[in-house]
């Protein structure tokens, strides 16, 4: 639903999260530069997961993650790349 997505982005963290995947593509958890615990980043992915902002597959022991763009731009047109613009700005 737009209200699980707009919660999911709504945490700082978690929008970083995305902000770096949608920069650099496909990452491990272990290749996102979080300053935070592994058990509150595995948190934040889950959250993410389950409100279909991200996808995540495994590869060995490893869970790579990439931002589920298509199905987003699909269901809520223009919502990513607004917030993402938005979060750029923020940055900046």
């Amino acid at each position: 639903s737009l209200a699980s997505v707009l919660y999911a982005l709504g945490d700082p963290v978690r929008l970083e999260i995305v902000k770096q995947l949608a920069q650099k593509g496909e990452l491990s958890c272990a290749a996102l530069a979080m300053p935070v615990a592994k058990s509150t980043l595995s948190h934040h992915f889950k959250v993410l997961r389950e409100s279909g902002v991200l996808h995540c597959r495994k590869e060995g022991t490893q869970h790579i993650n990439s931002l589920r763009r298509q199905d987003l731009d699909d269901r809520f047109p223009g919502l990513l790349d607004t917030v993402l613009q938005s979060a750029m700005t923020t940055d900046n």
